[in-house]
């Protein structure tokens, strides 16, 4: 099967041994010629791999996807996260069938990692609840999106919009999705173009990952009208009290991956809309430019 080369970018936040890791993971995707892969490191980790480019300057994942984006010069980017685990032969997946030609985006599946016997409450609760797949976000009724987790976005149109928004620590693929949207581009699902997300195991990482949600929630709300409403307080207190009535019983009956949707659905939830009253900017004293033309990649690669 003939399809078009790809470029894909990952930024990555982490130490030393986590891009190397990534690195490891993005070594088993099958290229064809005309594919690239980038590794945008967002911290400065110091890991010597011509894959890497290191760019610090914004604390911002969007920001660190332009960059990424402005290395390549394929017609397709494909935007991964680093804690995505990808089958090797994800890129032709991607492209089976091939894309309509008004299509801009494809979303890729994500399937939350199964726990294991010594799984955390907070990796139970992220398996059971499938927090991160696809189906969350393209279920949002007029409001669908795909999650940068695993997504592939064509140049052009990518281009013609200016990139991700950037400046912000969430919600820059739902903006993105929707100005492509606007402009007329077409949204399709890639239901074979599997990704495996590793959870995170510690229920602080899980609430301080639905805050920053809710932060970003908040931000496409006053971006875009309508666009994800907040929650009922007084409805949701009584509801996370009943939720975690359930997840006790679940505990006592020895269900642990129940008693983890139970217990842990309020607090996840309330993190979510706590998150909404917080700041989505990056942190102060960073560079904060909202667009950036992407359209110079192909003369830098040459």
């Amino acid at each position: 099967m003939l399809r078009p080369a790809v470029d894909v970018v990952v930024p990555v936040a982490a130490g030393p041994a986590r891009v190397r890791a990534v690195l490891d993971r993005l070594d088993r995707l099958v290229l064809r010629p005309g594919d690239s892969v980038v590794v945008v490191d967002n911290r400065g980790a110091g890991v010597a791999d011509p894959r890497v480019v290191v760019d610090a300057a914004q604390a911002s994942s969007y920001y660190a996807r332009n960059r990424g984006a402005a290395r390549g010069a394929a017609p397709w980017l494909l935007f991964l996260d680093a804690d995505v685990d990808p089958p090797a032969d994800l890129l032709d997946r991607f492209f089976d069938p091939a894309p309509g030609a008004r299509t801009a985006v494809l979303a890729g599946a994500v399937r939350d990692a199964p726990p294991g016997p010594q799984a955390t409450l907070a990796e139970r609760w992220a398996h059971r609840k499938a927090s991160m797949s696809q189906e969350v976000t393209l279920g949002h009724e007029g409001w669908a999106f795909a999650q940068t987790a695993s997504c592939a976005v064509r140049r052009e149109a990518f281009s013609a919009a200016g990139g991700f928004s950037e400046g912000i620590r969430s919600g820059g693929d739902a903006d993105l999705c929707w100005r492509l949207r606007d402009a007329g581009w077409d949204l399709e699902r890639r239901p074979g173009a599997v990704v495996v997300h590793e959870n995170r195991t510690r229920l602080r990482a899980v609430l301080r990952q639905r805050a920053r949600h809710g932060a970003g929630a908040a931000w496409l709300g006053r971006r875009w009208p309508g666009a994800l409403p907040r929650r009922r307080w007084p409805g949701l207190l009584w509801w996370g009290v009943r939720r975690a009535g359930a997840g006790l019983r679940a505990l006592a009956r020895g269900d642990r991956d129940a008693a983890a949707e139970g217990l842990l659905d309020g607090p996840t939830v309330w993190a979510f809309e706590l998150g909404r009253r917080s700041s989505n900017e990056v942190a102060p004293g960073t560079p904060r430019p909202w667009r950036r033309a992407i359209g110079e990649s192909a003369r830098r690669r040459s």
